[in-house]
């Protein structure tokens, strides 16, 4: 809730309105982040705020870290011949809602 009136990028907040923020938005910031529509699991850590930031940190982060390292590395490994079955512009990604994510993944996987 704004304390005092404020303007931020042009938008007039008046004191005792309620700022609420867009954590997905945030995190796909073009002038932050390289190539923020493109789903990369081999990007470098950054500075991303999907697990909340400073007193709002998310204590589980660290561990929901450990385990997608470890679950995509199983089924990389162990699914050698995985391959998205349709190019990556087509899949179809989740705008529509508050968690940011696919809708479905297609995959194909050979042998």
């Amino acid at each position: 809730m704004a304390k005092e009136d404020v303007e931020i990028h042009g938008h007039p907040v008046r004191a005792g309105q309620t700022v609420v923020l867009s954590l997905p938005a945030a995190n796909r910031d073009p002038e932050h982040f390289e190539r923020p529509d493109e789903l990369d699991v081999t990007r470098p850590p950054s500075q991303h705020v999907a697990f909340g930031h400073g007193i709002h940190q998310c204590l589980g982060q660290q561990l929901a870290r450990v385990e997608m390292r470890i679950a995509l590395t199983a089924l990389f490994d162990g699914l050698p011949g995985l391959r998205l079955a349709v190019p990556p512009d087509e899949v179809p990604m989740r705008h529509d809602m508050f968690i940011y994510g696919v809708h479905r993944l297609p995959v194909s996987w050979e042998r």
